[in-house]
């Protein structure tokens, strides 16, 4: 699976992200390689935790907008 994510740089120093796809999906690290693992995590915890909701119906659903 690939998710498009904005990195950001942190006002304390280091790095905040979020995956614009998934509502509330924010993570942080230090450095830049601490916020890609950390965003992996956030990644799967937020499906993780919307599969078990049953917000996830169809795996691997693909959806096709324009903006």
């Amino acid at each position: 699976m690939k998710c498009q994510v904005k990195i950001h740089p942190a006002e304390e120093g280091g790095y905040w992200a979020e995956v614009p796809a998934l509502s509330g999906c924010i993570t942080e690290g230090e450095t830049w390689e601490e916020v890609l693992e950390n965003l992996e995590d956030a990644i799967r915890g937020w499906l993780e935790v919307a599969n078990e909701s049953n917000q996830i119906t169809e795996p691997g659903e693909e959806v096709e907008i324009a903006v």
